[in-house]
């Protein structure tokens, strides 16, 4: 399935314990929150009523449906609808009966509440389940950066590649280009835009790109610029092969290698960018379920230190198993450590 230099570097990667080990523990925080409709959500799994299966994650079902007055959705917290329901069959609720931003009005005491048996890790200032914004935010975090870290990497790439390849006057161009364009005052531009536009995970992504793409394309270049001399380049163009075949097909895979080792700093570096913005409330508003704005609210209620420990441990966890497994991939794509 692999080729034999593919199976020394995964054998290399293997053999580093710690970034093993950090790969399935990413898994397994990460895999959760990808269901986490499934395990933490304010409507039920399924519910049986009058002999009819129902399933309110994918359909909309109103009051009136279930004996209520109100031809709005249901609202299965409602101890008449669940009354209503339970005899009349029953319903199955998720694991955490509270979506991320479900906000519980039956709390006995002011907010934020300390952990419970009904909020596993309390709740937030708004009576917001904190164990639910987590598990969505991890997924937030992730996606955001994955996503983030792939198109700015494209773009790395590219760039690096005509400077790299090209060379003289096309380099020095692009060189000057970049280095004005790194000088720019990012945080100043996003107050800028963030006042001219409402942030939504697309316009941040957007805006993050603009500044993000650079981070690859000294390595690339480096990489075209040591490559483009070797004797099999020359020789492709002595029969040739054009430019474009060139980059792609002889010159690219060997800059890949070179730019994967950094794709894990490059995702906990999305990630803290992702947190920094939304704790500065410059980020993605209150409708999305941000760790930036569980931080946030952890400095603003020292009173409640539950807040602050938890997300603390689950960021730092988080950052910490994307730093030793791209130590990991680094050592293992390390030619003098791998063999």
């Amino acid at each position: 399935m692999f080729s034999e230099a593919a199976g020394r570097k995964i054998t290399a990667f293997k053999k580093n314990r710690r970034a093993y080990w950090a790969l399935w523990l990413l898994g397994i925080l990460f895999l959760p929150s990808f269901f986490a409709e499934l395990i933490a959500n304010d409507k039920p799994l399924i519910i049986k009523y009058k002999g009819e299966y129902l399933f309110p994650m994918t359909s909309v079902y109103t009051d009136e449906f279930f004996g209520g007055d109100f031809p709005t959705e249901a609202d299965y917290k409602d101890m008449f609808i669940v009354r209503n329901i339970k005899e009349n069959g029953w319903m199955i609720m998720p694991i955490i009966p509270f979506s991320f931003n479900t906000i519980d009005y039956s709390l006995d005491q002011p907010t934020p509440t300390p952990p419970s048996a009904k909020h596993w890790l309390g709740t937030d200032d708004e009576g917001r389940d904190i164990l639910a914004r987590i598990l969505y935010g991890i997924r937030l975090s992730v996606v955001f950066a994955f996503v983030l870290t792939f198109f700015s990497s494209v773009i790395g790439i590219i760039a690096g590649a005509v400077q790299g390849y090209f060379g003289g006057k096309t380099d020095m161009i692009m060189q000057r280009i970049q280095e004005i364009w790194e000088a720019l005052p990012q945080l100043f531009i996003l107050i800028i835009v963030a006042s001219v536009f409402e942030p939504t995970f697309t316009t941040l992504l957007v805006i993050l790109l603009f500044f993000s793409w650079s981070s690859l394309t000294s390595v690339v270049r480096a990489e075209f610029l040591r490559t483009r001399n070797f004797e099999f380049v020359k020789a492709a163009k002595a029969l040739g092969v054009g430019n474009l075949r060139i980059i792609y097909r002889h010159i690219l895979p060997n800059a890949i290698i070179a730019t994967i080792t950094f794709v894990p700093f490059l995702l906990a570096e999305s990630i803290v960018a992702l947190t920094a913005l939304d704790f500065l409330g410059l980020g993605l508003s209150q409708e999305y379920p941000s760790l930036g704005d569980l931080v946030r609210q952890g400095k603003d209620n020292l009173q409640a230190p539950w807040i602050g420990l938890t997300v603390f441990v689950v960021l730092s966890s988080l950052l910490t198993l994307l730093i030793f497994i791209g130590e990991g991939v680094r050592d293992a794509f390390d030619s003098r450590k791998s063999a």
